[in-house]
């Protein structure tokens, strides 16, 4: 079957989309306002998208014209905070993902934990596994209300025992991350993992010409 993404409407275009590319990361994204309120929501249009520098991208998705608050948030000062989600604080993210006044403190609802970061505004999460403070690179407005947020990572918290300090290797198998799938309500673990390593052209040959004998 073939589609014509020209003749589908948002919904539609959107449904196929988180349907087809899972599972997707989660950043349960922290922000402050000008008045200094903290926001807190999640977002699954998310990931690593360069090493030099260090970045991450985020998409902010809101009806058009309503800036999501943390879209706003992030226009007005710059920065913000990802944490990731692990198995342990996946029914708080879901909680901050509540369409809750601008006043409320998702946080604070969701039981979690603000912690102080150390080169921006927006605290981290305590109970996330990883934290990555942010200084907005680039926003870029893909269409109405559709918001690319990149960001230079400034600092990483990661929790002491997922990370090798001395050789800079985290234990990501032991970090029980879940990831976003379809349809609502719907979300994938990543405690079930299998290694491929990658093949030299040594390698790729060598298996070929084994597998033709």
């Amino acid at each position: 079957m073939q589609i014509d993404y020209a003749k589908l409407t948002t919904h539609e275009r959107y449904k196929l989309l988180v349907s087809t590319v899972v599972p997707r990361p989660i950043a349960l994204a922290t922000t402050v306002d000008l008045q200094g309120v903290v926001n807190a929501a999640p977002f699954s249009f998310f990931n690593a998208v360069c090493d030099e520098p260090a970045a991450v991208m985020m998409c902010v998705n809101a009806v058009p014209g309503a800036l999501k608050d943390t879209a706003r948030n992030i226009r007005d000062t710059g920065e913000f905070v990802v944490n990731l989600v692990d198995e342990d604080i996946a029914n708080a993210m879901n909680i901050c993902a509540v369409d809750f006044p601008p006043e409320v403190d998702e946080l604070k609802e969701a039981g979690l934990t603000a912690a102080p970061s150390l080169k921006v505004r927006p605290p981290r999460i305590a109970e996330s596994p990883v934290s990555f403070e942010c200084r907005r690179l680039a926003n870029l407005e893909l269409g109405i209300g559709r918001n690319l947020v990149v960001g230079e990572v400034l600092t990483a918290h990661i929790r002491d025992e997922l990370i090798d300090a001395e050789k800079l290797r985290v234990h990501t198998e032991k970090m029980r991350l879940i990831g976003r799938m379809h349809g609502t309500g719907w979300y994938a673990r990543t405690t079930d993992l299998f290694e491929m390593p990658r093949l030299s052209l040594d390698e790729f040959r060598q298996l070929k010409a084994a597998a033709e004998d």
